[in-house]
């Protein structure tokens, strides 16, 4: 039965049921992302697996499952009660609120990331580029993963802030990894729905160690990042901060926990996608030595030795493929979670108000039925033309639906 009386005529998806479902979450707590290819072998497409006596979750792993809830009827979900130890540790930012505020903030960052500024970003991104492989000896073994951490929160910090953020790559790095140890926490149902954002964060950060302390680091960095500027202030709107603050002077100012919440999630969400990005591209590219050596020949017959500019991209069709490859195999957000607002039918699933939805874009990216060899690297899949043999939402790196991630032309 549904709760509201009407009796559920489709068939119940497949899924775990009893004891077999607390197996399952002590799984989602320690990887979420492995126990959604674990239940997605096990039971298929779609999955329905029980998170209390009137609530569902069920994981969905086909295209028109993401065209509906993310795009066609977003309005008939929210945000997903996983989100809540982010909300409470990064506050009211463009990756956690919702309706009236959600909409406020994204049309003031929004403007940041249109095309021309984007644009605009390419000579900060190449010196940014060379300071970093300056500092490569030639033989020499490095970490990729820490070296693209710093380059990418280097670029943040240059771009959107003003202001050099590359010596806190490490510790925002690790921050970030206790806040999804706290999401993780929670979507194994380990606290109660009822707590409040204040009552939840007291109790994760003493659950998750070193959760408290990674608190700590985001907010130093967010108030570092603004009484910089507010004592040395720019004569002329030139950066996202300066966009935010001058909200602060409209009619429905900024408060200073909004600009620091909204800092804060910039930091975060737009350092780790790319970082996470250029780290599996270069890890791919090292093991896929043809690849690498087109890329090397095009960038060569494109450029001629000269540094790029934002113009070039157009020109580097291979390349663009091999990240577009990369982003397809390790994509920036592995699995998008929504709450059902509203009684709703999903392509004949029946989903109640109040039921969580799982969409994994890494499930739906190896998904065999939309991508041949689909755990093989092959950049030729995103040749022009290729992609008019699969459905739209078969590929889905940075989401869909208007709330897409607003910094994707920028990663």
């Amino acid at each position: 039965m549904r709760r509201g009386g009407d009796i559920r005529t489709a068939p119940v998806p497949p899924g775990p049921s009893g004891m077999s479902v607390l197996r399952y979450l002590a799984h989602m707590w320690r990887d979420p992302l492995a126990t959604y290819g674990v239940l997605r072998r096990e039971y298929g497409d779609t999955v329905r697996m029980p998170l209390s006596r009137n609530r569902n979750f069920y994981l969905l792993n086909r295209p028109e499952y993401v065209e509906h809830v993310l795009v066609r009827h977003q309005d008939r979900y929210v945000r997903s009660f996983t989100y809540r130890p982010l909300k409470a540790f990064l506050g009211d930012g463009l990756l956690t609120a919702e309706g009236a505020v959600w909409q406020r903030h994204r049309g003031l960052v929004q403007p940041m990331f249109s095309h021309r500024h984007v644009q605009s970003f390419a000579p900060a991104i190449v010196d940014a580029t060379r300071n970093r492989l300056a500092r490569w000896a030639p033989g020499a073994t490095i970490n990729i993963g820490a070296e693209m951490s710093t380059l990418t929160m280097d670029v943040i910090g240059r771009v959107l802030f003003g202001t050099d953020l590359s010596g806190d790559a490490a510790p925002v790095s690790r921050a970030e990894s206790r806040l999804q140890s706290s999401m993780a926490l929670h979507a194994a149902a380990i606290f109660p729905m009822s707590l409040s954002p204040e009552r939840l964060r007291s109790i994760a950060t003493r659950i998750v160690p070193g959760l408290g302390r990674a608190s700590q680091t985001l907010e130093s960095v967010a108030a570092r990042i603004i009484d910089t500027r507010i004592c040395a202030p720019h004569d002329g709107p030139s950066d996202l901060l300066d966009l935010l603050l001058a909200a602060e002077h409209e009619a429905q100012p900024l408060s200073r926990a909004e600009i620091q919440d909204e800092v804060m999630t910039l930091v975060v969400t737009g350092h780790e996608s790319a970082t996470n990005a250029l780290a599996f591209t270069l890890a791919l590219l090292s093991k896929n030595p043809a690849a690498y050596e087109r890329v090397i020949a095009e960038v060569d017959d494109v450029l001629g030795g000269r540094d790029p500019q934002a113009p070039d991209v157009d020109a580097l069709p291979w390349t663009q493929a091999v990240v577009s490859e990369a982003l397809r195999l390790y994509p920036p957000a592995c699995y998008v979670v929504r709450d059902a607002a509203q009684d709703d039918d999903i392509s004949g699933i029946p989903v109640s108000a109040g039921d969580t939805i799982g969409l994994s874009p890494y499930l739906l990216h190896r998904h065999p039925e939309f991508w041949s060899d689909p755990e093989t690297f092959d950049p030729h899949r995103f040749f022009p033309g290729s992609a008019s043999t699969r459905p739209r939402y078969a590929y889905l790196p940075f989401g869909a639906g208007r709330r897409i991630c607003v910094g994707a032309g920028l990663a």
